[in-house]
């Protein structure tokens, strides 16, 4: 018989949700959305280090040494630094944030609920669903380039198709991610963990074929690309703010996952093993391999897909194309799509489920990457380079989610105490609609780093963006509950 209200129990430090009729009837509510079950909860340790491993080992990663040398002027060594560095940073709101998902099952858009508000959550998450969107489409637009190297490699006429090819690619990509992702959470699980050591013997292997061309003696010591005698703090900073902003929208999201994870431990040591290791050794293998391309194909190349399309042999670029699809995939499907699916289901979700939006991230990415697709079919003549707006791209987002990451910090830890309604996050009245906290906690820091863009005065504000923007959301947030009513606060007694 079906509980008149809904209850929560707790296991080991878990929490589920037996679900009465008032959530199971209210409009903030579907299966997709709701809390996962005690024994819905089996990725271990391990499961979330090969995610992190999966997500990494990517062609973005690739060629981060490349973005850092090349647009922020930082040498080698001072590149992989900030790469190293970057992710141990992001460590913290990554572990933070993932919190709450463990303890309660639930998604990100339902912890939003508590520092933004109920309805109020829909705008940070389409914030974040936009961002993962851009992302969906430039990894679609790197395994759509790889299946037409791979087809090239086994049909010698589809090389004739020259940028179509690489459309018809994208097309092939774009559908295989959005059917992965549709199969749900264990689909994905078992796509990291089949993929992550073969990722992993795919860069020992490119490593292996790199090495006895370049001198790492000459590499460490090439010059920055930056005014002779000028300050590295500066460029150092920047760059490393650029790298945080690289995984600063798994830092806010991360709930997607761990609410899969058996414990917090598990979570904690996963991330761990997983990410900074994974991060700096495979951009690493990027500035090797952009250095040593040269020598083995007579050009310099800094992406993999275009490095190993250059080789002769059909049978190795086969292989390696395949590996590559596997590795965008594994990447793709966890770090850009479970996101906005969830995202985009929060604004109604009896309206929108799992699989409308599953179409709606699909279609959304399809569109922003229509102009790098009409250039490759030849309809669109364009100057602008997708490496540019990446690059960019890294800077100016991670701007907009910095304050996002502390607010959610301060809120579940300080304001509410570890203790959250279940059910509360899904009906109407417990938690306010919109949570003005949130709202003044987000907008000033953006506001002032719009406002710092015209002002070579205060440029640092922008290009230290998710740090001062985390910093300050989280710091205006906390004085902002200091001040209002204790109402504002946790329930007591609730968890």
């Amino acid at each position: 018989m079906q509980s008149s209200r809904s209850h929560v129990t707790e296991r080991d430090g878990l929490y589920e949700l037996d679900a009465g009729p008032e959530v199971l009837e209210s409009p903030r509510y579907n299966h997709d959305m709701a809390p996962t079950k005690v024994h819905e909860r089996t990725w271990n340790k391990w499961h979330i280090t090969a995610l992190w491993v999966g997500m990494s080992i990517c062609v973005p990663t690739y060629t981060l040494g490349g973005v850092l040398t090349a647009y922020f002027g930082l040498s080698v060594g001072e590149a992989l630094l900030a790469i190293l560095l970057a992710n141990i940073v992001v460590l913290i709101p990554l572990t933070l944030n993932a919190f709450p998902g463990t303890k309660y099952g639930i998604p990100f858009p339902v912890l939003l609920r508590s520092s933004f508000g109920i309805i109020g959550s829909n705008v940070p998450c389409l914030i974040r669903a936009l961002v993962a969107c851009g992302w969906f489409g430039i990894q679609t637009l790197f395994g759509g380039l790889a299946i037409h190297l791979f087809l090239g490699s086994v049909f010698e006429g589809w090389k004739s198709l020259g940028g179509t090819g690489e459309v018809i690619g994208f097309m092939i990509f774009w559908a295989l991610n959005l059917w992965v992702v549709l199969r749900g959470a264990e689909s994905i699980k078992w796509l990291e963990t089949l993929s992550a050591p073969l990722l992993v013997l795919v860069g020992i292997g490119l490593l292996v074929w790199a090495l006895p061309n370049v001198s790492m003696t000459e590499l460490l010591a090439q010059p920055p690309k930056r005014p002779e005698g000028a300050s590295v703090y500066g460029y150092f900073f920047a760059g490393l703010t650029a790298m945080v902003g690289f995984w600063a929208t798994l830092s806010l999201n991360i709930p997607d996952f761990s609410r899969y994870a058996k414990s917090q431990k598990d979570q904690i040591l996963g991330q761990i093993l997983g990410l900074p290791l994974t991060m700096f050794l495979f951009a690493a293998l990027g500035v090797v391999l952009t250095a040593a391309s040269e020598k083995l194909v007579g050009v310099t190349v800094s992406d993999p897909v275009s490095l190993i399309g250059h080789i002769q042999s059909p049978g190795w670029v086969a292989l390696a194309m395949a590996l590559i699809i596997i590795a965008t995939l594994s990447t793709n499907t966890a770090a850009n799509i479970v996101s906005p699916t969830n995202d985009f289901q929060n604004i109604a979700p009896k309206l929108i489920n799992r699989t409308k939006a599953v179409m709606l991230t699909g279609l959304v990415g399809l569109a922003l990457m229509a102009h790098e697709l009409l250039k490759k079919l030849g309809l669109l003549v364009s100057d602008v380079s997708l490496e540019t707006v990446y690059s960019n791209w890294l800077l100016g987002y991670s701007s907009l989610l910095g304050p996002i990451a502390g607010i959610m910090v301060v809120d579940y830890f300080i304001v509410r105490q570890q203790r959250l309604d279940l059910a509360g996050l899904y009906v109407d009245g417990v938690y306010p609609a919109w949570n003005w906290n949130g709202f003044i906690a987000f907008g000033v820091p953006v506001v002032l780093t719009l406002l710092s863009l015209g002002s070579s005065a205060f440029s640092w504000f922008y290009d230290f963006g998710w740090f001062t923007g985390s910093l300050l959301g989280a710091a205006i947030y906390y004085a902002l509950f200091r001040l209002s009513s204790p109402r504002t606060a946790a329930v007591k007694g609730v968890v």
